[in-house]
């Protein structure tokens, strides 16, 4: 049995990682992994296949740095004769991604089953191209598998039938406590920033909705600024948002710059943390595993459980009081609720792939 696998950024390399290891430790299967390129320099890409133990690459298509049409395109112009050459059983994508629906269109149209692993997240809103990818995707896909009954209930309602569902629980946990212990013994993040364990603020930020408005850019800066008055904050410097940042003329003073860093310094970085402000869906539940508590500076989030447990606040750019918000949430604490399943998520996506497929 064979099974193509299309990634091509960081979450998706983490997500991969459990469910990989469980695909080869089940006999007579085979993984054809296909590298899109969508993030392709060493910080973003190389290192994470070293930490996560991923297997290289079958196959790089190096594509990246381009609209979202352009990219999404090129992806499926390159994919096509390789899903035709290689025939696998079905296609397996991650998330939300340019890659994620380029690789699912392409299978489709070629009547190769797709699974989706993460599917039936909706923030409910069709201006972020992320809500567009996983819609889609979701509406292409013969198996399903969800990390949450929200994400259960939202599939159900845009009628996807109940055969194609299966609510596995979240890949990501299983690579937390995979990796947690390890990130713990390997990781001197913390020595080489300057920090102390729930001493600074961990802030990500990449989105296109709040990199690609100045107005908003803007308005994160200053209040990242603001908190850094009284707490460190860290935050690894996404290429985009530095891009972005030198084309408003604008530059971090009191916030700690430091460059994009691998899975195991993420997880120290992220565990250690006071706080974790973030615009990623990924860091947010990661902070969620840790214990963290979690400020999401978007107007939404589609994971609405971390915010009804309590672990998570939605703090929109534009309309809040950034630094007033983020100094609020310190040393709260949700629910303690099992949201995502026991760990075993990656096993059961294996074991449902090689039985209905």
């Amino acid at each position: 049995m064979k099974i193509a696998v299309v990634v091509g950024a960081r979450p998706q390399f983490i997500k991969l990682a459990p469910v990989s290891r469980a695909l080869r430790s089940i006999p007579g299967v085979s993984e054809l992994l296909i590298h899109t390129g969508q993030h392709y320099d060493d910080a973003m890409s190389g290192v994470f296949f070293d930490e996560l133990e991923i297997a290289r690459p079958d196959i790089n298509l190096s594509v990246n740095s381009s609209g979202h049409g352009a990219m999404t395109g090129l992806m499926m112009q390159k994919l096509e004769p390789i899903i035709q050459e290689h025939k696998p059983d079905t296609l397996l994508v991650f998330g939300d991604t340019n890659s994620t629906l380029a690789g699912a269109l392409v299978a489709a149209k070629l009547h190769i089953p797709v699974a989706h692993v993460e599917a039936g997240l909706r923030s409910f809103n069709r201006k972020m191209p992320e809500e567009t990818n996983r819609v889609l995707t979701d509406h292409v896909s013969e198996l399903l598998f969800t990390t949450s009954s929200d994400a259960v209930e939202n599939l159900r309602k845009e009628n996807i039938s109940d055969d194609k569902i299966f609510g596995v629980g979240d890949v990501m946990y299983d690579a937390a406590l995979h990796f947690g212990e390890r990130a713990k013994k390997k990781s001197k993040i913390l020595e080489k920033v300057g920090v102390e364990p729930k001493g600074y603020v961990l802030a990500t930020i990449h989105r296109a909705e709040n990199t690609d408005s100045p107005e908003v850019l803007a308005k994160i800066v200053d209040g990242l600024e603001a908190v850094a008055r009284h707490h460190p904050v860290i935050l690894p410097l996404h290429p985009r948002t530095k891009a972005k940042l030198r084309d408003i003329g604008r530059q971090f003073e009191r916030v700690q710059i430091i460059e994009p860093v691998g899975y195991l310094d993420m997880v120290a970085l992220e565990s250690n943390a006071m706080l974790v402000a973030t615009d990623s869906g990924g860091v947010q539940k990661e902070a969620y595993f840790y214990g963290v508590p979690c400020v999401t500076l978007r107007t939404e989030t589609e994971w609405v459980e971390l915010v009804k447990s309590g672990w998570n606040s939605v703090v929109p750019p534009l309309d809040s009081d950034i630094e007033r918000r983020i100094l609020r949430a310190i040393g709260t604490t949700g629910n303690p609720v099992e949201i995502y399943g026991d760990g075993t998520a990656s096993q059961k996506i294996a074991q449902i792939l090689t039985s209905r497929i």
